[in-house]
């Protein structure tokens, strides 16, 4: 993809394209503030560059049918998801359907050379599927904060090898096309406002929790990163005055007393001690235990998994209770690996946010699991890069 939108008018015709799927030219003009010999002067200039082609006549609205409009099919984007413990790799179309979707486990602190190399080859196991010649664009999630502009991680606490890393300078050199570079939970922000349970809000919460715990915050919607690029990271926010060592040099934070790693460490103490026969046995089975683990004891009535899962529910509740008051969202969205221990979990965080927020604030706040799971990370990505390929140059 070489052509890039010439102005701003182009560049909001492609993203109405991208976003609600093929159109009529009287169907965009319903949506754009343009004349109409404006916007066939646009729409044409757009179909000279190669971006947006004709798709059939279009249903009549009295009079001559025009064509249907819609991105040139052979665009594809490439969507990467870097999590602390795995990876999610996805080639998508313009308009961010997933066409193929890779996950493989991978171990951040590797370092960004090994994580790379797997990313890498699993861009070219989707290639030679046949579903795309090359890419042009990809979008980048890692699980750390980013300086957005330069597309470079600072200071993430579970990357060590990381900071300053260049991963949008490196990976544009081995893929041949423009990179974009954010926090993972941001993307996923951006997925599920593209096509979870976020569509129709502009201002929302989007709480992943996994490994560590991250918030994604979408104002008018548009991702907020604030000034260093480490906006959300409420997983080091103060949760028990005095509690355990977190990995940030901090004692008592969120993401100390209820993440993936502190629910594993938890229930391996727990199944040490007895307090659990069911986590006792996956102990003695697996040699370790994941929140997978405790998710599987509580659908089984483990009274202690159960507890565990509440107890960090209401952890989590009494943050977002603080971020409700203070932002006052019109949704809350929980998502991560840890979701797996569902309704549970969702049901003591709903709780602690209604009991300790105003009743102005959470009157008509929905606090809802996401939609779309592992690949709301990777339509994100894709997001991420057609927001930057579908702007003015």
């Amino acid at each position: 993809m070489t052509a890039r939108p010439a102005n701003a008018h182009q560049a909001r015709l492609l993203k109405l394209l991208r976003d609600d799927g093929p159109n009529s030219r009287a169907q965009l003009g319903d949506r754009v503030d343009l004349s109409r010999s404006k916007l066939a002067v646009e729409v044409e200039r757009l179909l000279e560059t190669g971006l947006v082609v004709a798709d059939g006549l279009a249903a009549s609205r009295g009079g001559r049918r025009s064509h249907n409009i819609r991105l040139a099919p052979a665009l594809r984007f490439l969507g990467v998801d870097i999590g602390a413990t795995s990876i999610d790799v996805a080639v998508t179309n313009a308009e961010l359907e997933v066409l193929g979707h890779i996950n493989q486990p991978m171990d951040v602190r590797e370092g960004p050379v090994a994580v790379f190399e797997q990313v890498l080859s699993m861009a070219a196991k989707l290639k030679a599927s046949g579903l795309a010649e090359g890419f042009d664009g990809a979008g980048i999630g890692v699980p750390g904060p980013v300086r957005f502009p330069e597309g470079v991680p600072v200071a993430p606490p579970i990357m060590p090898g990381w900071d300053g890393f260049p991963v949008r300078e490196a990976l544009s050199q081995d893929l041949g096309c423009p990179v974009m570079v954010d926090n993972d939970v941001n993307l996923m922000a951006m997925g599920e406002q593209h096509a979870g349970v976020a569509r129709s809000v502009g201002d929302f919460l989007c709480v992943k929790i996994g490994t560590g715990i991250g918030c994604g915050i979408v104002v008018g919607g548009e991702v907020y990163r604030g000034t260093t690029g480490s906006a959300g990271d409420i997983g080091h926010i103060l949760a028990v005055p005095d509690g355990r060592q977190c990995a940030c040099g901090n004692r008592g934070c969120l993401e100390a007393h209820f993440s993936g790693a502190a629910l594993a460490r938890d229930a391996t103490e727990a199944a040490q001690q007895g307090l659990s026969p069911e986590l006792s046995s996956r102990l003695e089975t697996n040699g370790s235990l994941s929140a997978v683990d405790v998710a599987a004891a509580a659908v089984a009535g483990d009274t202690t998994a159960l507890d565990l899962i509440r107890e960090g529910g209401f952890r989590t509740g009494q943050v977002i209770a603080g971020l409700v008051s203070f932002f006052n969202p019109g949704l809350v969205v929980i998502g991560g690996g840890v979701t797996g221990l569902g309704h549970t979990l969702l049901a003591a965080i709903r709780t602690q946010v209604y009991r300790q927020s105003l009743p102005l604030a959470t009157g008509n706040l929905p606090i809802v699991l996401g939609e779309l799971g592992p690949t709301a990370g990777v339509i994100g990505a894709a997001r991420l890069i057609s927001d930057h390929l579908f702007s003015p140059a």
